[in-house]
């Protein structure tokens, strides 16, 4: 059975970072593709980065280009998402999801999710 589990998330001024990270069990994790996505409150879920297996690719949605920043730690089954100059639309819970399938443009989840963490952007 996959657990997902993520911590990092907690309120922010406008313009601050966080660090998320998302440790993962049951799977084969130097193997797989990971992502990240959120949910803000009334929107549906987005995709916000994903790393190929090798962690050599990423991929981001033009809004996170610059800003975020994905990378997996294969020793530690761990994946990361570095966020810098965040804003107050960057509000929402944030979830991993684990060994979905992965391509330079895009990110196909996977059903291993975590329970999510709360990231809050005050302006």
């Amino acid at each position: 059975q996959v657990q997902v589990v993520e911590e990092g998330g907690g309120l922010v001024q406008n313009g601050g970072s966080l660090r998320l990270s998302c440790s993962v069990s049951g799977l084969t994790f130097s193997r797989k593709p990971m992502g990240w996505f959120r949910r803000a409150p009334g929107k549906e879920r987005e995709l916000v980065a994903a790393v190929s297996w090798n962690g050599v690719s990423t991929y981001y949605p033009d809004p996170m280009k610059g800003r975020f920043t994905i990378s997996k730690d294969d020793a530690e089954s761990t994946v990361y998402l570095q966020m810098d100059n965040l804003k107050p639309e960057d509000t929402a819970l944030y979830y991993c999801n684990a060994g979905g399938v992965y391509s330079t443009s895009f990110y196909s989840p996977s059903d291993s999710w975590g329970q999510g963490t709360q990231v809050t952007v005050s302006s």
